[in-house]
C-alpha cells in the first residue's frame, strides 16, 4: 500500500511545512521520462521508511507555485524537509540505497 500523499497548493503547506517530522518530497510531471524511472524507487522508500517520515509528490504541472517557491529547475528533484524547511535535495536519477543515505543523513541529524 502507497504512503505517498499528493500535494498540490492547497494541502502542501499542512503536510511539509507544517510538519514537525521529517518529510520527502518528490517533484516530477508525467511526461517526464527519468521521473517514471525513479517512481518505482521513490515507492518502495515511502515503504521502506514511512516510519521514520512523510512521503509526498508534486506534479510540477498541477502546482507550478511549489516548484517555484523551491527553485525546482530540474525534474525529478527529490526534497528533504526538516521542520518544514527544506534541508537536503537530490536532483535526477538516484537509486534506492542513494535516497536511503540521504534521508539517514537527516534522520541522524
Amino acid at each position: 500500500m502507497s504512503n505517498l500523499i499528493e500535494l498540490f497548493e492547497n494541502n502542501f503547506d499542512d503536510v511539509v511545512t507544517s510538519n514537525t517530522k521529517i518529510s520527502v518530497v518528490r517533484f516530477w510531471a508525467p511526461w517526464c521520462g527519468p521521473c517514471r524511472m525513479v517512481a518505482p524507487i521513490f515507492e518502495k522508500l515511502s515503504e521502506d521508511m514511512g516510519k521514520s517520515a512523510t512521503f509526498g509528490e508534486v506534479d510540477i504541472d498541477e502546482a507550478p507555485s511549489i516548484a517555484a517557491r523551491y527553485g525546482i529547475r530540474s525534474i525529478p528533484t527529490t526534497v528533504v524537509f526538516k521542520d518544514g524547511k527544506p534541508v537536503d535535495a537530490l536532483v535526477g536519477v538516484a537509486s534506492l540505497s542513494q535516497f536511503k543515505e540521504m534521508l539517514s543523513k537527516v534522520l541522524d541529524s
